[in-house]
């Protein structure tokens, strides 16, 4: 089975990409939804075609080979290629059509990217506009599959490095992340608070492997401790209401608005290091000129230059 997408390569290539980038056939599968057996008849067709060996097994996974690094290497030139092509075609177009995706974790998918998918509505009414929320490693799936065009996420220990040349990577801005206390904690009343001060306050976080979890974790750990979890909690509003109920702590971003009636304060970090988690805009390399990127770039931008509110905002 081959699902043929918009791409001007082979597009066996691209399921040799997502297998090179997740490890395994299994979670390349899911990334593609494909069947794991489809994408193994995928990359036997590939080889069969070039007269390499791909993949071999490697214990209970499998383990890419020379020839497999020699064929990825030229087809991300060829994938890069490929959207220049795309760019060029779309700024020649009076009206572009077709559809465009851009997906962005939580925080971005409520600020950031309804106004950019409203300025591309306005600009281009024949262009199918479709936003997903998602986490920051799935929207390198989305883009790696061709199933985004443009992708707002966190930059973590996991985040490709800016030099990876699959992708183009623009910082928009650091969102601080603020303490979240209970209304008559003690750290309230101090004039200057560091994320230091509360490393022997039990704390609520998100689920392991999550964004959000990973995120604190390093930032505890930059500075000088690791928290003490007494809760998980994914959204904003329930680990709040854990903290107006006196279970513990939160790191929430700036970005984020909490409910005004809940009595928890909002105490921003003071010294080094302050936390803060950056925020990037990310497409395919090569497709940076298309006229629908470049315009919701433009409004993410501009809306970015807007949004962070003074600390003492809920």
């Amino acid at each position: 089975m081959i699902v043929q997408n918009d791409y001007m390569i082979d597009p066996k290539l691209r399921v040799l990409q997502l297998v090179a980038h997740h490890g395994t056939v299994t979670a390349a599968a899911q990334a593609l939804h494909y069947t794991p057996s489809a994408v193994s008849h995928q990359l036997r067709q590939l080889a069969t075609e070039l007269g390499v060996e791909l993949i071999t097994q490697s214990g209970r996974g499998i383990r890419l080979t020379a020839a497999a690094t020699t064929v990825l290497r030229h087809a991300e030139v060829l994938s890069a290629q490929a959207e220049r092509a795309r760019a060029e075609l779309a700024a020649a177009t009076d009206e572009p059509e077709g559809s465009f995706t851009v997906c962005g974790f939580s925080t971005a998918a409520t600020h950031l990217l309804p106004p950019a998918a409203a300025a591309l509505r306005d600009h281009y009414p024949h262009l199918r506009v479709r936003v997903i929320e998602a986490e920051p490693a799935r929207c390198f799936d989305l883009l790696l599959a061709g199933d985004a065009d443009l992708a707002l996420l966190i930059a973590t220990d996991d985040t490709p490095p800016a030099s990876d040349t699959r992708f183009d990577q623009h910082p928009l801005l650091d969102d601080p992340l603020d303490l979240v206390v209970p209304e008559h904690h003690h750290l309230t009343h101090r004039r200057t608070v560091t994320l230091a001060d509360a490393a022997d306050e039990s704390w609520i976080l998100g689920r392991p492997g999550s964004t959000y979890h990973h995120l604190v974790r390093t930032a505890c750990m930059a500075a000088g401790f690791t928290p003490d979890i007494a809760h998980y909690a994914d959204e904003w509003e329930t680990g709040t209401a854990l903290v107006a109920n006196n279970f513990g702590i939160i790191l929430v971003p700036r970005l984020a608005r909490l409910h005004h009636d809940w009595p928890v304060t909002r105490i921003p970090l003071r010294g080094e290091p302050a936390p803060a988690r950056r925020i990037l805009a990310t497409n395919r390399l090569g497709s940076r000129d298309r006229p629908a990127i470049a315009t919701a770039l433009d409004t993410i931008s501009r809306t970015a230059g807007t949004l962070l509110p003074p600390p003492d905002q809920g």
